[in-house]
């Protein structure tokens, strides 16, 4: 496939705003997403060409957010092969089954998370030790395992997902924010390793979106790690707003 210059231009702005708020809360792919489509890739091939960029711009923040001490490596490595599994499938089912199915479902989880975050105004202000029973554990690992089969199939809204879980697990926001990012980075990884395999990956678009993305996480990281909790609690509810009505315009426009 030719490249086209001022596409590209296009992709490489979009995927800097992308990245910078997809470091601080997740919801970048709202803006990469589309964009990639826009150029002119077809659905599936946008998909996997917004992980390849994703990958190497999650890779980034969760780095930043290692160095500053918010990733728990321990915890997370017990969840971090379900999530791999399940996106891998994900990745897998794209091209058997339009990713439009699921924007009904992520239209009802983003306003439901939505509205839990505005009304328990306290939540995730500051961290909490929970000790969770064996079934709620199960329950969290398969919630964690949909979600990473949901970033492997689609995508917006992954990081906002998993921060929200992390959240009712006992995280404050910073911590739920740099935990997020490896598991995204995760989802991300596997979902791109499955589009390899099927050749679906357009290098000549991601490989320059990707390197741009780099510096658009390392600046939304330190961003994040510089404004706290309180302030990624208030961007967390625009994102998911914003996810909203993007992705309740396109269903309803649709159809």
């Amino acid at each position: 496939m030719d490249i086209d210059l001022l596409s590209l231009v296009i992709l490489l702005v979009l995927g800097f705003i992308a990245s910078f708020l997809n470091a601080i809360v997740g919801g970048g792919g709202l803006i990469s997403l589309p964009a990639l489509m826009a150029v002119g890739l077809p659905p599936s091939t946008a998909i996997a060409t917004n992980k390849l960029a994703n990958t190497i711009s999650n890779g980034t923040s969760m780095l930043t957010f290692l160095r500053a001490g918010k990733v728990d490596v321990k915890k997370n490595r017990k969840i971090i092969p379900f999530i791999f599994i399940g996106s891998f499938i994900g990745a897998y089912t794209v091209h058997l089954v339009s990713p439009a199915i699921l924007k009904p479902l992520m239209l009802v989880m983003l306003v439901l998370v939505t509205t839990y975050t505005v009304f328990k105004k306290d939540w995730g202000q500051q961290s909490e030790e929970r000790i969770l029973s064996t079934r709620k554990k199960i329950i969290f690992v398969g919630v964690f395992a949909a979600v990473g089969f949901y970033d492997g199939f689609f995508g917006p809204g992954t990081g906002s997902f998993f921060i929200f879980i992390l959240l009712m697990m006992g995280n404050d926001f910073l911590q739920a924010s740099g935990n997020a990012k490896a598991f995204n980075f995760t989802s991300n990884l596997a979902a791109l390793a499955m589009f390899l395999l099927l050749g679906k990956v357009n290098f000549l678009y991601g490989l320059p979106m990707g390197f741009v993305m780099i510096f658009g996480a390392i600046l939304g990281s330190k961003f994040a790690l510089k404004r706290g909790t309180k302030m990624m609690r208030i961007i967390f509810i625009i994102m998911t707003c914003t996810l909203i009505v993007k992705n309740a315009w396109d269903y309803f426009i649709t159809h």
